[in-house]
């Protein structure tokens, strides 16, 4: 009697499926703990600015208490938890009024000297930030300010007739 040929996937082999799944197995367990430590990762709010401005610093995943800021821009800062787990640390700088314009790197350190350290960019912008009304009144026109100042008189206006003629009516 003639031998009854076999199906194309009974010929593979045991070995080599328990192989690609023992493969699979080791790299799906390795792949958390390879990105759970992944470095920290820092911050700085906002990331332009102009001479003599204010940024927020941030660092997450030192697992130190400590940690500090450094740059050209405006010197060294000390970092201070934000929990009890000292998952974040923050601090707050004020750029030097005479910082020419340009990136800046911003240097996060975490713990003391040696520490784990990631650098990210802060941008100086030409020019100064605006103070006093901030440009609101410097590019409008006289006749602009007239009829805004209109509007606000008309509703200042209708609003007393409407509460006027609501009290009269109470009696």
């Amino acid at each position: 009697m003639p031998a009854t040929p076999r199906s194309p996937r009974s010929h593979r082999p045991l070995p080599r499926v328990l192989a690609v799944a023992a493969a699979a197995l080791v790299i799906s367990a390795a792949a958390p703990a390879t990105l759970a430590h992944a470095g920290p990762s820092g911050n700085v709010s906002p990331t332009n600015v102009a001479p003599g401005g204010r940024v927020s610093l941030n660092i997450t995943g030192c697992g130190t208490k400590t940690g500090k800021a450094s740059s050209r821009a405006f010197g060294d800062v000390w970092l201070t938890p934000g929990n009890a787990e000292a998952t974040n640390l923050f601090g707050a700088a004020t750029t030097f009024r005479n910082v020419s314009a340009g990136s800046h790197p911003v240097t996060f350190e975490c713990g003391g000297p040696g520490g784990e350290r990631v650098t990210v960019a802060l941008n100086i912008t030409p020019g100064a930030a605006r103070g006093g009304l901030g440009g609101s009144v410097d590019s409008m026109s006289p006749g602009q300010i007239a009829i805004g100042g209109a509007f606000v008189a008309s509703a200042l206006g209708a609003g007393a007739w409407f509460l006027r003629r609501r009290t009269g009516h109470a009696g």
